[in-house]
């Protein structure tokens, strides 16, 4: 009797500790395929000249944001347009960022030079940032792979290319956030991030193939310098 406990005993244990280690690498940040795969997104970034990023975010009831990014890197260039509603007003911004000069779009759908000639981020810092995979504008896979819970989902088309949907919960300032990012199935580039925070929604196309039309000035400055050299 002694005998048969102990051995029951024994393997219970055994199988606890089992479970014990599934449930931990299952609920780890950073597990299994999922840090594969990721990992395979964030290499396939620092192959990305352009790109063309969608966003929809709605604050509230009475509060939403679009915003669009065109940007290209081999022109030294990045468009930032967005339009917010809130609070009774509404804004709407058009910028075409070329070199560390700042254009914007007026009335008549020409570019004039910014008020303070330059802005915000210039195109080099923007086109560092998505190589390393955490540029405000694409998903933070580099955060996801160090703090993330990284779960497998499903198969979708977005934009016309196959990706694969992943679930992602990461700590935040408010608590849990939980992020649906879709990585394609050959470039394992991300087309689709969904968002609980703002209600977020991104999607993203046209990599490695979007030539920016350049306000005239920023082009005629660029053919100036390319004379005196």
């Amino acid at each position: 009797m002694d005998g048969r406990y102990w051995a029951w005993l024994g393997v219970r244990l055994i199988v606890g500790v089992v479970l014990v280690g599934w449930a931990f690498s299952y609920l780890s940040p950073g597990n299994g395929n999922g840090e594969k795969e990721f990992q395979r997104t964030l290499d396939a970034l620092k192959q990305v000249h352009s790109v063309r990023a969608e966003n929809t975010s709605v604050q509230s009831a009475t509060q939403n944001t679009d915003m669009l990014w065109e940007v290209s890197c081999e022109q030294d260039a990045y468009r930032y347009k967005w339009h917010a509603v809130g609070n009774g007003s509404e804004i709407t911004r058009d910028e075409m960022h070329v070199g560390n000069l700042e254009y914007d779009r007026q009335s008549d759908d020409s570019w004039a030079l910014g008020k303070n000639g330059s802005g915000g981020t210039t195109p080099k810092a923007l086109c560092s940032r998505i190589t390393q995979g955490d540029a405000g504008m694409m998903p933070a896979i580099g955060t996801m792979i160090k703090r993330g819970i990284l779960q497998k989902g499903d198969k979708k088309t977005v934009s016309g290319v196959r990706c694969r949907e992943w679930h992602v919960t990461l700590r935040g300032i408010g608590g849990l956030e939980h992020d649906t990012v879709c990585l394609g199935v050959d470039d394992h580039l991300p087309y689709e991030v969904v968002s609980s925070w703002q209600n977020s929604h991104t999607v993203y196309s046209d990599y490695n193939s979007l030539p920016l039309a350049l306000p005239e000035a920023a082009v005629q400055a660029a053919s100036a310098t390319s004379s005196s050299n």
